[in-house]
């Protein structure tokens, strides 16, 4: 079984899908990941954001794993710099480049390879690394309970970070993968979208797994 889970940030998309791949007993993945990887390279080796050239030969030249929920980088564990919020600052600036949106739809591909069942979540993974999946589901919220949310994430690692600073970035990823290159986060045309403005986790994860157990009451 494939599942994909799209939308956009803060709509609470990661916490639910860690939850439901337990649940549906797939391994998971998040697929922004591979990019924050990318980004902390792009930054440790001090190159500009508007070099896509070095940017992508940066991402074609580094050794990157991920194991379970553990993402090396030239076999050191990143894991937990991956939520820094200089990466996330960073990282829908590189994320648009299509050169390496094309590169990470190859890179991801191979991890369903690896596994016999995958719930992978991200912003276009359903329409461009698997068309195939059996369950779709893009995920939407208004934007004060997306502030809401990334406020949470920003406190559950320590991170005290306004709410007037969360929402410039939100909006400011939303100018990027929506008018600036609507390539990014796209939803596919057999997705159920899912409004989590008025959801709290639990009713998310509920939703959802009675949507793929028993898709037919749905």
């Amino acid at each position: 079984m494939i599942v994909t889970i799209d939308g956009p940030s803060g709509t609470g998309k990661s916490i639910t899908s860690k939850i439901l791949a337990e649940k549906l007993d797939l391994m998971y993945f998040d697929s922004g990941s591979y990019y924050r990887a990318v980004t902390y390279a792009v930054l440790r080796n001090n190159i500009k954001q508007n070099d896509f050239n070095a940017i992508c030969k940066t991402a074609a030249a580094i050794d990157l794993e991920f194991i379970e929920n553990t993402v090396l980088l030239d076999k050191k564990d990143i894991t937990s710099e991956l939520k820094a919020l200089e990466i996330t600052n960073k990282v829908s600036h590189i994320s648009r480049i299509n050169a390496l949106r094309r590169m990470a739809c190859e890179r991801l591909k191979k991890i369903k390879q690896e596994n016999r069942g995958l719930l992978m979540e991200g912003k276009d993974i359903g329409v461009t690394v698997f068309p195939e999946a059996n369950f779709k589901f893009y995920l939407v919220s208004d934007i004060s309970a997306r502030i809401a949310r990334r406020h949470q994430d920003f406190l559950d690692l320590g991170q005290k970070i306004s709410k007037d600073k969360i929402e410039k970035e939100l909006k400011l990823r939303d100018e990027l993968e929506t008018r600036k290159n609507p390539m990014v986060l796209r939803k596919a045309d057999d997705a159920a979208v899912v409004d989590t403005t008025n959801m709290i986790i639990e009713e998310q994860v509920s939703y959802l797994y009675r949507i793929i157990t028993n898709p037919d009451t749905e």
